[in-house]
């Protein structure tokens, strides 16, 4: 089959793989139907999460045709569409029976490897390098899916792949980063990062019932979708206030009740000095992160606020202004999306017209596009915000 194989930093490649198999008999085989590339692959295209090896099949946003089960699931039959989340759970473990799916302590293969970079491991991880798992990702023709019996979700007739394909990640993402923020009706919620999270991290707070969204970015279709949606915008290129300050403006004083990090490990801030260093640490290999929004966002928040943090970080994080976040009493909410906690609901709010996830899609084209089409999102050209990708 054909697939995206991960060759080193800002080296993928369309390339035949031996076709998947069950493995066991609560596995499936699906034929997938349409896959994206999402902000976080970036952070493997770019080396800044480790535990990758040559050849890896990249992609952990996918959906299909089921074309073959395991003899003990009882869940799927072949023909069944599905949507499967991008993290793999057994749904037996104590933090499956609690609906932490993305912490679950049984599907993650290489656990001594998690355990040593994080204290304990976490879920295995469709694509997404050896440290959760070494499972082969989804930007391929077809897909092995482990505990299959759990995790997918069932696509009602009616519904497009693109009205669904992000109930697998982004679009949970967004929803779980705002519900953390426990959004009241007189709240200002300021996201970082108009990326696809970012927008449906707005979409979501407004939805929530949010009293106003404020945007950060710099890339002008980014912020154009992110107006769109009903939030206010900064465009961070340019001002001359920092933008706790320039959030203070726009409020009358009051700021963000709630703050939301959509970017993780690479910021792309470029005039304050921490940016800068954060830069130089990792070209020189001495950092693995820019947590230049991350810093902000703490800093901006108003005394007593959430901040949440759906980006993705990888390792250890330089001069976090935690004085901020314990003198002002903020709570911080993170992690891997818990994507089966409200995939259900958010498919039957998609089925009643509330919301149509494919507002985010700019480009579309075959899997084999996909190698350039990695280039054109990471470096944010031709208007690209959103991939979808047709094996």
């Amino acid at each position: 089959m054909k697939a995206l194989c991960w060759h080193g930093k800002g080296d993928v490649r369309c390339e035949e793989v031996p076709d998947p198999r069950i493995e066991q008999p609560r596995d499936a085989i699906i034929k997938v139907t349409s896959c994206a590339i999402c902000g976080s692959d970036l952070h493997l295209y770019d080396g800044y999460i480790p535990f990758m090896e040559s050849g890896d099949v990249l992609g952990h946003e996918f959906m299909g045709e089921v074309v073959e089960v395991g003899s003990e699931n009882k869940k799927l039959k072949v023909g069944d569409r599905v949507v499967v989340p991008f993290t793999i759970c057994c749904g037996e473990c104590v933090q499956c029976r609690r609906g932490n799916w993305s912490v679950c302590e049984k599907t993650n293969r290489n656990y001594d490897m998690a355990t040593k970079m994080f204290g304990y491991p976490t879920a295995g991880l469709f694509g997404y390098s050896h440290l959760t798992g070494g499972y082969w990702g989804g930007q391929a023709e077809y897909v092995r899916v482990p505990y299959a019996d759990v995790a997918p979700v069932k696509v009602p007739n009616g519904l497009t792949d693109e009205q669904v394909l992000f109930l697998g990640d982004i679009f949970p993402t967004g929803w779980m980063a705002a519900v953390n923020c426990e959004i009241e009706p007189t709240d200002i919620v300021a996201v970082w990062g108009c990326g696809p999270v970012g927008l449906f991290c707005i979409k979501s707070a407004l939805m929530l019932g949010a009293q106003r969204v404020i945007a950060i970015d710099r890339v002008p279709e980014r912020l154009a979708m992110a107006q769109a949606l009903g939030a206010d915008i900064i465009n961070f290129d340019g001002i001359e206030e920092t933008i706790p300050e320039q959030l203070k403006d726009m409020t009358g004083g009051h700021g963000p009740d709630k703050c939301i990090d959509a970017v993780g490990a690479e910021s792309h801030a470029t005039a304050s000095f921490d940016a800068m260093i954060d830069k130089a640490k990792a070209a020189m290999m001495l950092g693995t992160d820019r947590p230049h929004v991350l810093r902000t966002a703490i800093m901006a928040c108003r005394p007593a606020g959430i901040v949440s943090v759906p980006g993705v970080y990888g390792g250890f994080l330089d001069k976090i202004p935690f004085g901020a976040a314990m003198n002002k009493g903020l709570t911080i909410r993170t992690g891997q999306t818990h994507v089966n906690r409200y995939a259900e609901d958010l498919l039957k709010r998609i089925e009643e017209g509330q919301i149509d996830p494919s507002f985010v899609i700019t480009h579309r084209a075959p899997l084999e596009d996909g190698p350039a089409l990695y280039k054109t999102f990471r470096d944010k050209e031709d208007g690209c915000v959103k991939v979808v990708l047709k094996p």
